[in-house]
Order: C-alpha cells, then sequence, then structure tokens
C-alpha cells in the first residue's frame, strides 16, 4: 500500500469512525405508529377549563404523507469536514462546499485544486471531461444555498473557474460462490465546481451528484432519497478535502528538503568586483541576524554604522580542548589571526534576494579569496543559519 493510500485510509476512518455505528431506523418498537390519537379532555360545563401549554402544540398542518415508523430515516445530515489548512465550510449550508484560502505562496491555488481532484479521479480510474458554463451561471450555482452575505457578496470580475464532471462511479455487491450474480448495485456520476475569487487567494470546490441509477432485487431507480445523496456528496468532498491535506503535507516536506539542501552561502564579488560571501537572504534580514552569527563564532561586534551597513567586530579564537570533542560541545572555528574586521553588506540585485558580504582586514583590505575559500565551511554554516531558524 502507497503511503497515500495508507495516509488517506486513516483519515477516511477517523472521519466515520464515529458515524459507522448510525443506523437509518430507530431502535425499538413503532407500535406507536397504529395506536389511535386520544381524544381530548372533556370538562364538564360547570367546571373552569384549566389552562393548556401551546409550548409544545402540534398543528394538523403537517406532511401527513410523510414517512413514519420503519420507514423513517433518523441519521443525521453529513457534515463537510474542513482539515486541510485554512479551509473553511460555508455558514448554514447544506451542500457539498468548501473553500481553501492559500497556504502554499508560490502556488496557484486553483491549478493546485484542480489538479489534486484529477489526481483523484486518476487514482479512483475513473475518467472525466470538462463542462464550459457561464461563469456568471456557474457562480450562481456554487454559492446557491450560502446564508451568509460575506460568502454571497463576490465580485464578478476576474472570476476565474474549471468545472469537471466524471464518469460513473460503479458499486456492485454479488452473491453466489461458482457462479455469482449481481444483487445490488450503484453507480454514481459526480460534478466538481471550481470558482477562484479575483485575488486568486480563496477557491471553493463544491461537489454534485449529477447522474444516479441504482438496481436490486426490486428493480431500478434513478432517483435518490435527499439525506443520502447528501450524504454521497458530502462523502466525496471529505475525500477531496483529505486528498489536499495530503497534497500540501508532501510539498511543504518537498519546500524543506529544498530549503535544507539549498546553497544559501556561495562564493563571489561584491559590485566593485572584490572577493566576497554571496548570501541568498535580504540586506535588512540578513542585518538583523548577523549578531546572531558574530555571537557563535568568537566576533565581537565594537561599533556599526547602519546606514552603510558596516559591522566593526574584534575577533577572538575561542579556546578549545579535548574534552570539548568528546562531550560533542567542540564548535568549528574561523580560521583567522586575532585582529579587528570589517564586515561590509551590499545588496547585488534589484529585486534584494541577495547581498553581499565583504570583510576587511584593519588595514582596510578586501579578505583574499584564498582565505575565503579556507573559512568556508564554517562561514557557509553560521551565515545559512541552518541551526537558528
Amino acid at each position: 500500500m502507497s503511503c497515500r493510500a495508507f495516509y488517506l485510509s486513516l483519515l477516511a476512518l477517523s472521519l466515520t469512525a464515529c458515524s459507522s455505528v448510525n443506523n437509518k431506523q430507530a431502535q425499538g418498537s413503532f407500535d406507536y405508529q397504529h395506536k389511535p390519537e386520544a381524544n381530548d379532555l372533556v370538562i364538564p360545563a360547570n367546571l373552569n377549563k384549566p389552562k393548556q401549554s401551546k409550548d409544545f402544540f402540534v398543528t394538523n398542518k403537517i406532511n401527513h404523507q410523510g414517512p413514519v415508523g420503519k420507514d423513517m430515516d433518523i441519521r443525521a445530515p453529513s457534515l463537510v469536514m474542513p482539515v486541510a489548512a485554512s479551509s473553511r465550510v460555508v455558514d448554514e449550508s447544506g451542500i457539498a462546499i468548501i473553500w481553501f484560502d492559500k497556504v502554499l505562496e508560490d502556488k496557484n491555488l486553483l491549478e493546485f485544486i484542480e489538479r489534486v481532484v484529477k489526481e483523484q479521479l486518476d487514482e479512483d480510474k475513473i475518467t472525466y471531461k470538462y463542462i464550459e458554463e457561464d461563469t456568471e451561471v456557474t457562480l450562481s450555482k456554487v454559492i446557491e444555498g450560502a446564508t451568509s452575505l460575506k460568502e454571497t457578496s463576490i465580485k464578478r470580475e476576474g472570476i476565474k473557474t474549471a468545472i469537471i464532471e466524471s464518469d460513473w462511479y460503479h458499486n456492485e455487491i454479488d452473491v453466489g460462490w461458482i457462479f455469482t450474480d449481481i444483487q445490488f448495485s450503484k453507480s454514481l456520476r459526480f460534478r466538481y465546481q471550481l470558482l477562484a475569487k479575483p485575488h486568486g487567494r480563496s477557491v471553493s470546490l463544491r461537489v454534485s451528484l449529477v447522474d444516479f441509477i441504482q438496481t436490486d432485487e426490486k428493480g431500478g431507480s434513478k432517483t435518490m432519497d435527499p439525506i443520502d445523496k447528501q450524504r454521497a456528496e458530502k462523502a466525496m468532498l471529505n475525500e477531496l478535502i483529505a486528498a489536499v491535506d495530503y497534497n500540501y503535507r508532501i510539498q511543504q516536506r518537498a519546500d524543506r528538503l529544498t530549503r535544507a539542501n539549498q546553497k544559501l552561502v556561495t562564493l563571489g564579488k561584491n559590485n566593485v568586483e572584490e572577493p566576497a560571501y554571496v548570501v541568498e537572504m535580504g540586506l535588512d534580514d540578513l542585518w538583523g541576524n548577523m549578531p546572531l552569527f558574530f555571537e557563535n563564532n568568537g566576533f565581537t561586534i565594537t561599533d556599526l554604522n547602519e546606514e552603510k551597513k558596516i559591522y566593526y567586530v574584534d575577533f577572538v579564537k575561542p579556546d578549545t580542548s579535548i574534552w570539548d570533542s568528546i562531550w560533542g560541545d567542540d564548535v568549528p572555528v574561523v580560521d583567522v589571526n586575532d585582529a579587528n574586521y570589517q564586515f561590509v553588506l551590499a545588496p547585488l540585485d534589484e529585486v534584494g534576494h541577495k547581498t553581499a558580504v565583504t570583510i576587511y582586514n584593519a588595514a582596510g583590505e578586501p579578505l583574499p579569496l584564498e582565505t575565503l575559500e579556507r573559512i568556508f565551511p564554517v562561514i557557509e554554516k553560521g551565515l545559512s543559519f541552518r541551526n537558528v531558524f
């Protein structure tokens, strides 16, 4: 079993565990439906009628053709489970819809959710097709039933949608051993409607049952009980929400591995072609973090010029002993002479994602490339701040 299938199975079990014992029928006898209605209390004319409470009064204006007894479906409506990060349900809405807010800044949210839907259909071995509809009509269908003004006041300009319809999901129950026969079959087709708000940071996903066929010993039917229909739609939506959550975790793990393996510090040159370290960090962020680097590597700040982004430091090589290596407390030491140095920071690009760190000695001369190469393993680890963030 794949890691993804195992994860989704566990999540599905956790979501359905509390409802697996539910039954469509109430427990106990249904004799009450055959008992005659009690007559009204007759009060003699010479007595005052007692005061009657109207709190639990039931009028006769009810659906007398509705199900009773064993035909009554007592199951509560299913719930949409917003288990994915930054997901939310539409308040007081009975439709199978959920909103996702942006979690991965480097991903297009609509395309990400759309890809998850298609991957789920591929995994289920279900073909699908895209449906073209007018944006205005689609928007009305997606927010149909929403009672929150916040959800219904979506602007029409810049709306992006994607509508996917699945082929048939088949569920069959066979009887027999050598010669089997289909005792029960159910087939369902779903529609997945995605809608992105104009800013692209919120996307809704709605699941609708568009076709249904059921056959059993009593015959066939193309109509579905409203509660069963709602449960089928929300079960499918919950499966997709779990898939979105799984994909979030996979992508976030990949991003963490990328950052862990990324070369954040390299050897290069500053803007005047002097040897320097190039750090993949903005100037202001690196300037604010430099004191941590100095503290951890034997430098003491004696002065600074924030306008020119210069740190004036003294370096004294830390004392180490054999006991440090035995107990695992030894820290890599910058292999330079005890002296005064200047660390000058300067931006390298207009975007501000790269910063040059040039080290000058007491005479105002940049350290040569050979020295920068020799101390690079310690400097790279320190200026990457891997042990800090």
